[in-house]
């Protein structure tokens, strides 16, 4: 049980607070945790079961990575699926006819809180694209088979764990149609 917390740093995007637990004995230990205010992702399908994904560089493993389109939820008093809806438009010109919730998820419990939405996206039409921020203006969007998805996951070119976890539900949930 957290019996305290301290923020030491705070950014436009995330704070690291210092919490004191107690643990079932009695005894206190501290963790610093990142406290973030959440994010979604979206598992967009094209007609030709193809994923809608992006690559884009990724500063805190210095390298390019394959990921569904996603985003912070860092628009006040904006819900997890308008979050969603504007993401998917903002990173890839796309908007949604159905956007389904599949899961609510903790990306990285053992030090941070963010929980990400992810969603399936179908019906897709083209919009305008409204990218945001560095990473997003050299962003390019490539369209994978669903029968070569595996194929990337096993090679080491997906490493995004929400975009493996997301495209495994969206295909359950695309079978159980």
């Amino acid at each position: 049980m957290m019996t305290g917390e301290e923020v030491i740093h705070h950014s436009f995007v995330f704070s690291v607070t210092k919490a004191t637990f107690v643990d079932p004995h009695g005894s206190t230990f501290v963790r610093d945790i990142v406290r973030h205010p959440g994010a979604v992702a979206i598992v967009a399908i094209t007609d030709d079961d193809s994923v809608v994904l992006v690559r884009q560089f990724r500063a805190p493993l210095d390298r390019w990575i394959l990921e569904v389109p996603a985003g912070t939820c860092d628009v006040e008093g904006e819900a997890a699926l308008e979050a969603a809806h504007r993401e998917l438009a903002e990173e890839v010109g796309y908007a949604a006819r159905d956007l389904t919730l599949l899961t609510r998820c903790a990306i990285t419990p053992g030090f941070c809180d963010e929980r990400s939405s992810v969603y399936l996206a179908t019906g897709l039409r083209s919009v305008p694209l409204d990218r945001q921020g560095v990473e997003e203006a050299f962003m390019e969007v490539v369209e994978v088979p669903l029968s070569g998805f595996d194929h990337l996951v096993d090679e080491g070119v997906i490493i995004d764990a929400t975009t493996i976890l997301g495209v495994g539900l969206a295909r359950r949930r695309l079978a159980g149609r």
